[in-house]
């Protein structure tokens, strides 16, 4: 079990790292996080809802992500209001005493979940949230120490030395650890180390000779990640990137509630694009084409873009021939109206953008289906990807975006129709999460925006290069991980030291 002594030590990809290490060693290998609290969330093959961390951790095992390897997900709506997705499924909505009230309903949910796993493969990896010194919520917890002690798992702490403080952080955790938590603790992990790790001998020393725990390594911070991230720490780095005249230039409206960030991944790692998130109006200027991500709140999303006056800059922009997308949420907002007459979310009726002649009103059942489409308006490579969404989106005097033609794996015998599009074509949205991610669609849509630059298009060669690279960031994860951690310690304490 992979804990921390915060939030954003990095978890997630150290479970990730250990997935592939053991995935490689030849162990049937599982990832387990009981609780995530995330926007950034995927559908797997049979429509159920689940943590994006997790599946980057499946995908390192070489397993299709499964709900029971991440069985309660909550999504915030509000800054004391969650959506809570049980196995894959909406469960309800809570704020956080009510949730915490259900604690012993939602248990049997998380050791359900265990167990399947636990009786498929040889080694799970879990992975904690927040802080493993949660001491306020230790009789609320569903994710920290009642999970260590549901699979007698060995514990390995990490913390992050970028953040500074990394003494107190190890040592503060420790000492507010029960007796019978201290003692699975088995090795600490000191992660985003900048420098010659060298010069921290005396460190590790010191925290082995307080601790008598073993330090396993100092990882070094590696700058170009290119994993997914459970939340949007990431997307920090990209508020301040600067607009080139001979790059395409994407805007992406940085929403409160933002979710699926992840949309934008292979459209940033294209070395043609500077891709930023915009805060404010002004951030806009300069951009060849504006996306309006998802939301897990579409309606106070949306009051906030009118609240800010984001409608006049998008106006300029569409104006000046730029080009205007809206993902999901940002579908929706594009349109005239959002009803809400089941209060799915505050009720009540919004005045949408009215950039595409369609109306949305929103409904109880959530829809979580993978897709395969077809554009209707580019001659580009079909898409892959996902919706997640509680709204029905009818259309006026525009067309359809995408023609959907499999849904789950499964061919569909009548073709359905998603999204909508201009007459100019140069306004268009979709249902899709992650229309961006195949090579040909994503190249061919680069290449149009290239050409009302007066631009040459470039290589199919080129995306398919950012996707081969992508893809191969699991392993360079892992062997930078590798590299400078003991990780005959951590197989020992599993009990798989036959297997290095």
């Amino acid at each position: 079990m992979v804990l921390g002594t915060a939030s954003d030590v990095g978890k997630s990809v150290i479970a990730a790292a250990l997935c592939r290490l053991l995935h490689r060693r030849g162990f049937r290998v599982a990832p387990f996080k009981a609780q995530n609290m995330s926007l950034n969330s995927f559908v797997t093959i049979d429509g159920g809802e689940m943590g994006r961390a997790q599946v980057v951790q499946a995908h390192a095992c070489g397993l299709q992500p499964h709900v029971d390897m991440n069985p309660i997900l909550l999504k915030p709506e509000a800054d004391n209001c969650s959506q809570v997705i049980v196995q894959g499924k909406v469960w309800g909505k809570h704020d956080a005493k009510n949730y915490f009230a259900h604690h012993d309903e939602l248990l049997p949910f998380v050791e359900a979940s265990y167990a399947r796993l636990a009786s498929a493969y040889d080694v799970i990896v879990i992975e904690g949230a927040g802080s493993a010194a949660e001491v306020n919520l230790r009789d609320k917890d569903l994710v920290n120490w009642p999970v260590a002690h549901l699979a007698d798992a060995q514990v390995f702490l990490v913390a992050d030395i970028d953040r500074g403080g990394v003494f107190a952080q190890v040592i503060g955790t420790l000492d507010l650890l029960q007796p019978e938590e201290r003692r699975r603790v088995k090795g600490i992990v000191i992660n985003k180390f900048r420098g010659d790790a060298a010069l921290f001998a005396d460190g590790v020393s010191f925290i082995e000779g307080r601790t008598k725990i073993p330090v396993l390594g100092v990882v070094p911070f590696m700058r170009s990640l290119d994993l997914d991230q459970e939340d949007s720490v990431p997307l920090d780095r990209r508020r301040k990137v600067d607009f080139a005249s001979d790059h395409v230039n994407i805007a992406v409206v940085l929403l409160p509630h933002m979710s699926n960030f992840t949309d934008f991944t292979a459209l940033a790692a294209e070395p043609d694009v500077n891709l930023r998130y915009a805060a404010a109006p002004a951030e806009l200027a300069g951009a060849d084409a504006v996306i309006i991500p998802g939301s897990k709140s579409t309606a106070a999303d949306l009051d906030y873009l009118h609240e800010k006056h984001f409608r006049a800059a998008i106006a300029f922009h569409v104006e000046s021939g730029g080009e205007l997308i809206g993902l999901c949420g940002g579908l929706q907002m594009l349109g005239r109206e959002i009803r809400d007459p089941f209060h799915v979310e505050s009720g009540g009726t919004r005045t949408g953008f009215a950039f595409l002649d369609i109306d949305t009103e929103l409904t109880e059942h959530k829809t979580t289906v993978q897709v395969e489409a077809t554009p209707l308006w580019l001659d580009a490579g079909d898409v892959q990807g996902y919706e997640i969404h509680m709204g029905r989106t009818t259309l006026g005097a525009v067309a359809p975006s995408f023609r959907i033609f499999s849904e789950s794996e499964n061919q569909l015998a009548a073709p359905r129709l998603d999204g909508a599009i201009n007459r100019e074509r140069l306004i268009w949205g979709t249902y899709i999460h992650g229309v961006f991610d195949r090579p040909a669609f994503r190249r061919q849509w680069l290449n149009r925006l290239r050409r009302r630059k007066s631009m040459a298009p470039l290589a199919l060669a080129q995306s398919q290069n950012v996707n081969r690279r992508l893809a191969s960031a699991i392993d360079n994860w892992a062997d930078h991980f590798e590299q400078n951690i003991n990780l005959q310690l951590i197989l020992a304490a599993i009990g798989a030291e036959s297997n290095l």
